[in-house]
């Protein structure tokens, strides 16, 4: 290995011992922050450890007068009192045993519960590119399973530790006035093992932070799986996913085995330790004994005592372990709570009254990734109450103005403007309850139709429900189910067809009542008929409003305000239904496809004409332009 190998790796070990310090004291402030409240009940508990553990010694130490004094001494007065004696303190050691786990343990629950809550109201306000970049079953396990382990900080866990290092300093006195030259054997001993202890919790604290890493991924996969089950069906696919959530268990698996073994190891010191330690006694004793120096009393105490000195160090292994797991999970817990949520921004200072719904884009660039640019110098303004509709291809870069639009992100460069107001410096709370969006992926709760309803509204009268029903034609279908509105839709809506979902889409969007509305792709799912059954209740929503739209039907948008072509993240078109088709340009061409005709057809005379294109053809083709236009505008 050269010099140079040996510096890089000498660094690299160096940094993994400072991050390991590092981490504990940038965890410090977490621990103090849960501790500090409960200060009152870890002191109380603290108490009742205390009287636990000084109950529990009486035990041992009546063993010499047990044995020296009533068997071998005959003071059979003594009897009654030592027995007594071992019985009340063995009943307070249950006592308070009893109240130290309904004290404690309820304490470490509620704590799991607070924090459960904390992570998952902090992570409900992060950003929608954090959930792009992270699956929602990873989610779901740092906000379910990465807090368990604080229960072993706050629970009985922790204190159980300390009580056991607090009897066994006591039992090392008491030991030490029994028999020094035992005594100082065994803490030698017990002090070689304290330090490779310490050394193998380094080892086993990354294997648990890559456990917590690995079932998160678990986790999400099954999450989507399970969200996915008509997909994986519809292509025959339950084998592979079989194989793929097997592969993520064996990876847990592996990762279970390498810290069970790491603990066997550990709990087979123990085990050797507490050998040598016997046998050391054994010897010391009987020549302690034979020698005059030792009475059979004292052998027996000091064996009773013995387990009080060791019982703590042994401990250390499992709750040691529990204690490095609960730091595991501290730390990604840690990572969460760390992520600065949206509304938390320093720049977003401003409260916006009632929108009048001006929306202005000013040359904005955006990209979800640096290396990859998807909108370039997008400039347009929609006045209040006016239908601004966006069409071009897929990834065309439509969806990610509307996420500007819904303040989902922010530019990397130019401004998008709301009545004059940077939107990047508003207020999301005064914003978004102004916003109302209907998506193409309908989602709707595991609830009544009632209920995701009155998402948007939560206090809404029934009358207004009723009447966004309605309007939206909810009515139609929800009335013919037995329980009406109070029916049951399912996860994500199953319960009901794509076209009713939508619908409930729309009646939501009606009692939020917004001033800046957004419908993307609103009619996708919906067949004709019923697409015609609804236009009356998106007329009535858009009425006032000013509306983006997206829309692949473009017959949908006929009557729009302005209509935006968009193509690699520029606007190359903009204008109403009929500028835009005498242009023969981009918008044309797409109106002409979807509708099952070639663009070619209707080229003006002489344009884009072939050797095929003459004569008859020729003459029939231009014949049809005029009685084919017409239909068409």
């Amino acid at each position: 290995m050269s010099l140079y190998t040996e510096k890089i790796v000498a660094e690299k070990i160096e940094k993994v011992k400072r991050s390991q310090s590092e981490r504990f004291r940038e965890l410090w402030p977490d621990i103090r922050e849960m501790v500090m409240p409960r200060r009152g009940i870890l002191a109380a508990g603290f108490v009742l450890m205390i009287i636990n553990r000084i109950s529990g010694l009486v035990l041992p130490i009546s063993t010499k007068p047990l044995v020296d004094n009533v068997i071998n001494g005959h003071q059979s007065q003594l009897l009654t009192p030592i027995v007594l004696g071992v019985v009340a303190a063995t009943l307070i050691q249950g006592i308070t045993s009893f109240g130290l786990t309904q004290l404690l343990s309820k304490a470490a629950q509620r704590l799991i519960s607070e924090l459960r809550r904390k992570v998952q109201e902090h992570i409900g306000r992060l950003s929608v590119s954090y959930y792009d970049a992270n699956k929602s079953g990873a989610l779901v396990s740092r906000i379910m399973s990465d807090v368990e382990g604080v229960r072993n900080l706050i629970g009985t866990g922790l204190v159980d530790f300390v009580g056991g290092l607090m009897t066994a300093l006591i039992a090392l006195v008491l030991l030490m006035r029994i028999s020094a030259l035992m005594t100082g054997l065994t803490l030698a001993f017990l002090i070689t093992f304290a330090v490779v202890l310490t050394q193998a919790f380094g080892k086993i604290r990354p294997i648990f932070r890559e456990r917590g890493k690995i079932n998160a991924e678990v986790t999400g996969r099954l999450t989507e799986s399970l969200g996915g089950v008509r997909v994986i069906k519809g292509y025959h696919a339950e084998a592979r996913e079989a194989e793929v959530f097997a592969g993520g268990v064996k990876r847990l698996l592996d990762n279970v085995i390498k810290s069970l073994t790491a603990m066997s190891l550990m709990g087979l010191s123990a085990t050797v330790l507490m050998g040598i330690v016997g046998a050391i006694v054994m010897f010391v004793s009987a020549r302690e004994i034979a020698a005059g120096q030792m009475t059979l009393g004292d052998f027996m105490r000091y064996t009773a005592l013995l387990a009080f000195l060791i019982a703590p160090v042994v401990q250390i292994v499992s709750i040691g372990t529990q204690l490095t797991e609960a730091f595991a999970g501290l730390e990604r817990t840690r990572e969460v709570l760390r992520e600065r949520p949206e509304d938390m921004d320093p720049k977003r200072t401003v409260a916006l009254g009632t929108v009048n719904g001006t929306v202005e884009f000013e040359h904005v660039g955006f990209s979800y990734d640096k290396d990859k640019q998807v909108l370039f110098d997008v400039s347009f303004r929609s006045e209040p109450g006016t239908v601004t509709a966006l069409v071009g291809s897929s990834g065309s870069g439509k969806s990610t103005i509307i996420s500007l639009i819904a303040a989902f992100h922010v530019p990397n460069e130019g401004r998008v403007m709301v009545d004059g107001v940077d939107l990047s410096t508003a207020r999301l709370d005064t914003y978004r309850t102004q916003l109302g969006v209907v998506l193409q992926d309908t989602f709707l709760f595991d609830g009544t139709i009632e209920e995701n309803i009155a998402f948007a509204r939560p206090f809404a009268t029934k009358e207004q429900i009723l009447e966004a029903c309605r309007i939206a034609r909810v009515d139609e279908f929800a009335e013919n189910f037995e329980k009406k509105y109070g029916t049951i839709v399912g996860e994500r809506g199953v319960k009901l067809s794509g076209g009713q979902r939508q619908r409930v889409s729309i009646a939501r969007a009606i009692l939020a009542d917004p001033r800046i509305l957004i419908l993307d792709e609103a009619t996708s799912s919906l067949d004709s008929e019923s697409e015609a059954l609804i236009q009356e209740g998106l007329r009535y929503l858009m009425q006032g409003r000013t509306t983006f739209v997206i829309a692949h039907r473009l017959s949908t948008i006929r009557r729009a305000d302005q209509i935006l072509v968009v193509e690699s993240g520029k606007i190359v078109e903009r204008g109403t239904h009929d500028t835009l088709f005498e242009l023969h340009g981009r918008y044309w061409d797409l109106y002409m496809r979807q509708h099952g005709l070639e663009a070619n057809l209707f080229l003006a005379p002489g344009e884009g004409d072939t050797v095929e294109d003459s004569g008859p053809a020729k003459e029939a083709k231009e014949a049809g332009i005029s009685e084919a236009m017409r239909l068409l505008r």
